[in-house]
């Protein structure tokens, strides 16, 4: 029997091996009434929804079946432009389902766009954390920027996955400009491409911090064309120097509690069981081991290292080209090397290329970890999913699942789109967090979107804004 749970996509059936994949493939098709139900529920108060592919499944596969134009399902990148055209476009009210930084977020760009009138909720009174976002409030994040403003021509580079508190301290110490895991390559190369003698500090996320540096080495020793086509700015020589020189930093405590789980052990069994015929997928955020062995997949054409949108790509794109005859490919299988919440985008996007080819299976394989089994004790059940206590880790999934963002759920949304209805006097519980501190005369909300508009702006023009740019060298000067 193998080792990870799988399942097994065709044209009009989906089967799941293991309680895992069973639970994730429990809600693919939502109950009708459900779906009417949240659909009044919007349109009552002309609300909308913003989700990460994290979701609960059955959340997820409720928000794709309702015929509702303000619904978007995708990585952190998107939910908030997605939220900024959904307000333009008459809603009034947005539901964010991720964690509070991505609520954040949304709440400070729709700000930024002129939308200060439209409601930004969360679905839980709690706190929604992040493990991740949490190891950026830490005392030794603290003095890791004050190590980087020592340094000359210094550049702080922030994953997009941090409070706005995060980005606006550390834009007071360092000049700041966020990330995402599908753009932080890019950014990084631009940032060395227009300031030659930078030094940039990359953070919270240890893994990406390593695996960035892996592909800056796996650049340096490529020939002169290839690197010209990932940027042209930049040559072998121009890469090696950077890293001869170590003006490429990364901060070494800060890791995701889900990506941790794809390690050693993990990639062990990949490799002994399911590197024939397989393709690997990988994000950014896991260990080296996993990012390694997708790199090297990628290499000859069989995986993905990236965001979660490169690695919907990717098998989307995969699948396609065996239903148009590109490849002869007729059962595609795939490591899913990140969180299992992705499988309910990834059945959906592919659904439409599978009806037409009932020839073609995909095999979608969750690499759960060894830990997310419990011994029970039992002599009826003795082994479940999930272990007994740890976070990172459920009894309702396992290790490959994210606590923090399960804590958004079918219920809770519906219970905060009737408050909204209602008008509760409680709906402010539900609002994003208000930070009450001033950085230099103005709030934290107002600094902190800086480093997410310096994004947008480079997103926009392939370039870093002119005044990001004179800001490290001003800093530098003074």
């Amino acid at each position: 029997m193998p080792s990870f749970p799988s399942l097994l996509l065709r044209a009009d059936t989906i089967a799941a091996q293991g309680a895992f994949a069973e639970a994730q493939a429990e809600f693919f098709d939502p109950d009708p009434d459900t779906v009417q139900a949240l659909r009044e529920r919007l349109a009552a108060v002309d609300g909308g929804v913003v989700a990460h592919f994290y979701m609960d499944p059955e959340l997820q596969g409720v928000l794709y079946g309702v015929d509702w134009p303000h619904i978007h399902i995708s990585d952190s990148l998107v939910m908030a432009d997605r939220a900024i055209a959904m307000a333009e476009a008459g809603a009034k009210a947005i539901a964010v389902l991720g964690v509070d930084f991505m609520s954040e977020n949304v709440r400070a760009m729709l700000d930024a766009a002129g939308h200060r009138d439209v409601g930004v909720y969360r679905v839980s009174e709690r706190a929604i954390g992040c493990s991740l976002a949490e190891s950026a409030e830490a005392l030794a994040y603290g003095a890791y920027l004050e190590r980087a403003a020592s340094f000359p021509n210094s550049l702080h580079v922030v994953y997009i996955n941090t409070s706005l508190r995060t980005k606006a301290y550390a834009h007071r110490k360092v000049p700041t400009i966020t990330c995402t895991s599908s753009n932080v390559l890019r950014t990084v190369l631009q940032a060395f491409a227009q300031e030659p003698r930078a030094h940039v500090w990359f953070g919270p996320d240890t893994y990406m911090g390593e695996n960035l540096e892996k592909m800056l080495a796996a650049l340096a020793g490529m020939d002169a064309a290839a690197v010209a086509g990932i940027h042209p700015e930049h040559t072998p020589a121009s890469i090696a120097a950077i890293l001869r020189e170590n003006r490429f930093h990364y901060f070494e405590a800060g890791n995701c509690v889900v990506h941790h789980m794809f390690g050693a052990e993990v990639v062990a069994t990949i490799e002994r069981e399911y590197l024939d015929n397989t393709d690997i997928t990988a994000h950014l955020e896991v260990p080296g081991e996993m990012f390694s062995l997708g790199l090297a997949a990628s290499q000859r054409g069989r995986g993905v290292v990236g965001s979660t949108s490169d690695i919907l790509r990717f098998i989307r794109g995969r699948v396609e080209a065996a239903g148009s005859g590109e490849t002869s490919e007729r059962h595609l299988r795939f490591i899913l090397g990140t969180e299992a919440g992705m499988v309910t985008a990834i059945v959906h996007a592919l659904r439409p290329t599978l009806a037409k080819h009932p020839e073609i299976t995909v095999e979608i394989i969750f690499p759960v970890a060894s830990e997310a089994i419990a011994i029970t004790g039992d002599a009826e059940l003795p082994l479940v999913p999930g272990v007994a206590a740890g976070e990172g880790c459920s009894t309702a999934g396992g290790c490959a699942t994210c606590p923090f963002m399960k804590m958004n759920t079918l219920d809770a949304l519906m219970d905060v789109l009737g408050r909204v209805r209602g008008g509760d006097p409680t709906l402010a519980a539900y609002e994003p967090k208000k930070y009450a501190e001033r950085l230099g005369g103005e709030t934290v909300a107002a600094v902190g979107s800086q480093p997410i508009l310096h994004m947008r702006a480079f997103q926009a023009s392939g370039r870093l804004p002119d005044a990001l740019i004179a800001d490290i060298r001003g800093r530098a000067a003074s």
